[in-house]
């Protein structure tokens, strides 16, 4: 029973990783998987989240099996 957490563009160079895979037990919220699998990082105000390809809020919840990917807001110009 695992999720699988994605890092993308700057939040990879930051983390140092791509991603991470934790268990899922306790785990309700994307916001949680982030603080379990980055205790030592704020969730950063800014992030744009996704649960299995699809947006999601950091509030959204999780389930076993879910792949999360966090990136920062994409810009153009």
């Amino acid at each position: 029973m695992s999720i699988k957490l994605r890092y993308f563009a700057s939040l990879k160079d930051l983390l140092g990783r791509d991603g991470d895979e934790i268990a899922a037990e306790g785990i309700t919220t994307v916001a949680d998987a982030w603080t379990t699998a980055n205790p030592d990082r704020p969730l950063p105000g800014n992030i744009l989240a996704a649960v299995n390809m699809d947006y999601a809020s950091l509030d959204g919840p999780v389930k076993d099996g879910d792949e999360l990917g966090f990136f920062p807001p994409v810009t153009g110009g």
